[in-house]
């Protein structure tokens, strides 16, 4: 992935934003919810996709990481993830989480691992994409950040 993308923040009700995660099949239900970061990603002033984060001490939740089906196929993907893991590591996370359906291949190619859900710290379960927003049947992984 030879190429840097811009990030810029953005607000949870960002009306492009609700359409891509939406268009996805990706939870919009919380987007504005306390604690929650999320950022549009571009390059050469062109939107490729977005992702999220939200932020528990030492431990982040990876949220809403789409990219733009006109985008697909690039390595974009794999841009946002790593951008989100610098933005979560340089806040002192030391371990990333996320929750997918159809993605678990895509993230272990990352580093991250499938866990048992009871593995997680209750930061992570308490959250409302764990608790509520997420099947049970999404698989929930974890990768640790360099210190």
């Amino acid at each position: 992935m030879g190429f840097d993308l811009n990030q810029q923040a953005l607000e949870g009700h960002d009306d492009r934003l609700r359409g891509a995660l939406a268009g996805a099949g990706l939870p919009v239900d919380d987007l504005t919810d306390a604690g929650r970061t999320f950022y549009r990603f571009s390059r050469g002033g062109e939107t490729v996709g977005f992702g999220g984060l939200e932020l528990y001490g030492e431990t982040v939740l990876l949220r809403s990481i789409v990219v733009l089906s006109d985008q697909q196929g690039f390595g974009f993907g794999h841009a946002i993830t790593i951008g989100l893991l610098d933005q979560a590591q340089g806040k002192g996370a030391t371990a990333a989480y996320l929750l997918t359906e159809t993605a678990a291949p895509f993230f272990q190619s990352l580093g991250f691992r499938p866990i048992a859900r009871d593995e997680a710290p209750a930061e992570i379960l308490t959250t409302r994409q764990a608790a509520s927003l997420c099947p049970a049947s999404a698989t929930l992984m974890v990768r640790s950040l360099p210190a």
